[in-house]
């Protein structure tokens, strides 16, 4: 996996693991408000529908700055119409999930993380912290996955990125502000195990590329938020998950998953009703999305933004 889709995968998987950020990011000094207009923006939706039930599909990025408008036409009508909002995981968990994420991420094998790189591995992280004035003991005491994610998110809220200008969270309260019913496809604990899961050397694999891609994180974060709200799902593809990925981490984290959210939908259109799934941008892209996965089953999506 290059660089790029590391750190585009990362901001686009788990939303569980963002919860953790706060927490490590609490005393960041935030980039100035900016007083440019607000952006707008028409990020893409599906639709798949039977006789009495319409589930609508819509692909969202976990952080966001501030300064963009996402929720209207096609995306707030459809919200507007459903009485029931699908979720990666419940509205309440995000925020209580911090504890289960800090605890999941120690390490337990008596080593620091930086005991268990190489030289070079070594050298190259510590840069990587310092460029970002972190001492480079601070993640010593978790696993390789954890540094990996905290090191991207990171830069990213000091270039004016953040959880509370994400969809999940703008949806979050929209949805308790109606009181809508909501339905969790997976849970908190199994996101992160997710990536407590993979192999040591995955894990560090995964690290070591996230450090060197760390100069230009912004811009490749840039370059897939420009992609979601064109709508150009295409292109978000490109970015998050082409074929060069690693094979055994795109079957974990996006195609095992798309797979049994597929089955769930099929499932879902037996019941009547109108339905907003709210997901991750990168399950609704490219070769094996959940659309991909829909059409294997026989249910065809339609593309309504």
């Amino acid at each position: 996996m290059t660089p790029i889709k590391t750190l585009l995968r990362s901001a686009a998987c788990a939303v569980a693991l963002f919860s953790a950020l706060p927490a490590f990011a609490d005393d960041v000094e935030q980039p100035p408000a900016e007083t440019a207009a607000v952006e707008p923006a028409r990020p893409a939706l599906w639709k798949v529908a039977d006789d009495d039930t319409t589930i609508w599909l819509f692909g969202t990025i976990h952080i966001l700055p501030e300064d963009i408008a996402w929720y209207a036409g096609p995306i707030s009508r459809a919200f507007d119409d459903s009485t029931e909002l699908v979720t990666e995981i419940p509205l309440d968990a995000a925020k209580q999930s911090q504890g289960i994420i800090m605890k999941m991420s120690q390490r337990e094998d008596g080593k620091t993380l930086r005991e268990t790189m190489t030289d070079k591995e070594r050298a190259d992280y510590e840069a990587g912290m310092a460029s970002l004035g972190l001492p480079p003991q601070v993640f010593d005491q978790n696993d390789a996955w954890y540094a990996a994610l905290m090191l991207t998110m990171f830069p990213l809220q000091l270039s004016g990125y953040n959880l509370e200008s994400g969809v999940d969270t703008q949806i979050t309260a929209k949805a308790k502000a109606r009181d809508m019913d909501n339905e969790a496809l997976e849970t908190p604990e199994y996101q992160i195990s997710l990536f407590e899961n993979l192999s040591p050397k995955v894990q560090r694999t995964y690290l070591d590329q996230v450090v060197e891609a760390l100069p230009t994180v912004k811009s490749d974060i840039d370059a897939m938020v420009a992609a979601w709200k064109a709508g150009k799902a295409d292109e978000l593809a490109k970015l998050l998950n082409e074929e060069e990925d690693d094979p055994k981490l795109r079957k974990v984290l996006l195609t095992n998953r798309n797979k049994a959210w597929a089955k769930w939908l099929k499932a879902r259109l037996d019941k009547p009703g109108t339905v907003f799934v709210a997901v991750g941008a990168g399950h609704l892209a490219g070769k094996g999305s959940v659309q991909d996965q829909l059409a294997h089953i026989g249910i065809s999506t339609t593309r309504v933004q």
